[in-house]
């Protein structure tokens, strides 16, 4: 990540830190503040991004909402899924019997 990069994260974090609203003005004054040059085009992404977000929300959930994903996601294809399960149990027996007492390399 580069030094502009850094810069307008912190600059985001700094007004999230504070309560205030993240606007490209702001943004644009912390990092002009702090000496770092920054392309303009960061000052609109950011801003357009946390637009009416709460960022230290946002902070304070990053794992739960991923985490809770995959287990209500795999919850139901195991149910929907069960049957087909235990044909395929059934069906790797009946292919181990098929073995006939060498590899394919000896």
């Amino acid at each position: 990540m580069s030094t502009a990069q850094q810069a307008i994260v912190y600059a985001t974090l700094i007004l999230a830190d504070d309560n205030v609203e993240i606007t490209a003005d702001k943004l644009e004054a912390i990092t002009k503040a702090a000496g770092v040059d920054v392309e303009p085009i960061y000052f609109n992404l950011f801003a357009k991004a946390f637009e009416g977000k709460d960022v230290n929300e946002l902070l304070l959930n990053v794992g739960s909402a991923a985490a809770a994903a995959p287990v209500a996601g795999g919850a139901a294809p195991a149910a929907a899924g069960a049957a087909p399960a235990a044909e395929a149990k059934v069906e790797e027996e009946e292919e181990s019997d098929d073995d006939m007492g060498f590899g394919l390399f000896d």
